[in-house]
């Protein structure tokens, strides 16, 4: 007969126990609903990026003075630079400069060791082409500016992103804390 009662009482306890799961589970469901949809509308909505975002590269021809550094520091050395040696001035001049970013993996290295400052991540991540062969950008393609998503009257920007929190002020400081991030 003890056998039974503890058979019982068991059932009892893992009813018990499966109840306070599905009850716990449920307000973890419940706790959820109230809070704003993480999703966008992506056509027609944009989050803005951070301003360290590493986009599409742009070039300014003016700038450069074809010294290579560029090549040399990019990991898979993906910039093509063309220059011609004049003679009469002793300098390079530049013929054509151009980038394949069907190849590019947006490191950075470029931008960030060139000593003319020509070459600038832009925010545009929208490189999305049928054929991989228009990927590869020559120097007019690159000194081309893209449009900023907040100038875009046909898009809707997204300020409040769930992953990035707005800086808190303190009211007895009056000054900026450092921004959070979740």
């Amino acid at each position: 007969m003890f056998p039974m009662v503890t058979g019982f009482m068991n059932y009892g306890q893992q009813t018990v126990r499966a109840a306070r799961y599905i009850g716990q589970s449920f307000m973890i469901t419940l706790s959820h609903t109230n809070r704003l949809p993480v999703t966008i509308q992506y056509p027609y909505e944009k989050l803005i990026t951070s301003e360290r975002f590493r986009g599409r590269i742009h070039f300014e021809f003016d700038k450069c003075i074809a010294c290579e550094v560029c090549v040399r520091v990019c990991p898979i050395d993906l910039p093509v630079v063309d220059w011609k040696l004049e003679t009469d001035i002793r300098k390079k001049r530049l013929l054509n400069y151009s980038i394949d970013f069907g190849i590019c993996i947006f490191c950075g290295n470029c931008v960030e060791y060139c000593p003319t400052n020509c070459l600038s991540m832009t925010e545009e991540y929208e490189l999305s082409t049928y054929d991989r062969h228009e990927l590869n950008y020559n120097q007019i393609a690159l000194g081309r500016l893209p449009m900023a998503v907040i100038g875009d009257y046909t898009i809707r920007t997204i300020m409040n992103s769930t992953h990035i929190k707005k800086p808190r002020i303190n009211p007895l400081i009056q000054e900026r804390l450092p921004i959070t991030k979740i």
